[in-house]
């Protein structure tokens, strides 16, 4: 069953895939609100000022009977995580039920830990860091809300994403496409040669619109859609520089340098616990969103050519 409402509420203004979500929703004709802590608005979307650790704030910002995406980014520090994320998450929640308002969260894979093969909603939660451990804990908060019949919504996942708006969050974009743009090797960390599922920017802001209009997806968790088969990154810096017209440069920075690196920088030294997604194959699997939405992902040499235009505008 279609299902509409009259507010599009989305919290946190400055990710990838919220300036992929706020231009398809502007698209549809719906009445959006991008809720920040600076208050900026976007083209057809009105800004609002609020930190959602603040709940009265926040709960100013959500009309009754609307949609609420929690797109927010936190700095990149499991001791940030550790606190934050669960007042997050609770003041959401607490938000959600009083107004009656649907909760799409965009989630990550780090709950999972190391899987061999396919990720899969149905994968168990097995975190093997400190920040899947946090992700994993507000995950099933989230689900037990859903389940008890509090609130409705939905969890949406997806993999490393690249694309569109990601030149300053989508590693991918950072250490490959935006190096190799400068004439510079592209880059990548622990293993170029082992599989790596990404999620294209585009794709999840097409598919979380269509998720809050059926109702039948409701109170689940969902993998946008991924391409397949999934690439090297070798093979993904081949297909960009291609793309760029330049050689395919590429340098692997081994874990151990990582580690040394670490000690000099808080955020390099919080990436060190979450290699093993780089050295070990990384599948992600989101059949079933693309079986019952009836779409397809977009194939990556498409997706790196739209990427790689949009840093030419």
């Amino acid at each position: 069953m279609a299902r509409t409402y009259s507010t599009h509420v989305v919290i946190g203004a400055g990710g990838a895939i919220t300036k992929a979500l706020v231009p398809q929703l502007v698209r549809e004709k719906q009445k959006v609100i991008v809720v920040s802590r600076r208050g900026a608005g976007m083209s057809g979307a009105q800004g609002v000022s609020a930190d959602a650790t603040d709940y009265e704030a926040l709960s100013s910002c959500v009309p009754v009977q609307s949609v609420v995406y929690l797109l927010v980014g936190l700095a990149y520090d499991s001791r940030v995580w550790q606190v934050t994320w669960p007042k997050i998450m609770e003041n959401v929640i607490r938000v959600c039920r009083e107004k009656g308002a649907l909760l799409v969260f965009l989630d990550n894979v780090y709950m999972y830990g190391l899987v061999k093969g396919p990720m899969t909603e149905e994968t168990p939660n097995r975190p093997v860091s400190r920040k899947g451990e946090i992700r994993a804990r507000i995950a099933d908060r989230l689900m037990a809300e859903y389940s008890s019949g509090r609130i409705q919504g939905m969890i949406a996942r997806s993999a490393d994403f690249y694309g569109p708006g990601a030149e300053k969050t989508g590693v991918p974009n950072l250490l490959i496409i935006d190096n190799l743009m400068k004439g510079k090797a592209a880059q990548w960390l622990a293993n170029a040669d082992r599989v790596h599922s990404l999620t294209y920017t585009a794709d999840c802001g097409r598919a979380l619109p269509l998720m809050v209009a059926d109702e039948s997806a409701y109170n689940q968790i969902w993998h946008l859609p991924t391409a397949k088969p999934a690439l090297t990154m070798r093979q993904f810096a081949g297909l960009a520089a291609k793309e760029i017209e330049v050689k395919a440069k590429m340098s692997v920075l081994p874990p151990f340098m990582v580690g040394l690196a670490g000690l000099f920088d808080r955020t390099i030294r919080e990436l060190y616990e979450m290699l093993y997604q780089n050295a070990n194959d990384y599948l992600f699997d989101s059949s079933k969103f693309e079986n019952h939405f009836s779409v397809s992902a977009t194939p990556y040499a498409d997706g790196i050519a739209e990427t790689v235009r949009s840093y030419r505008l």
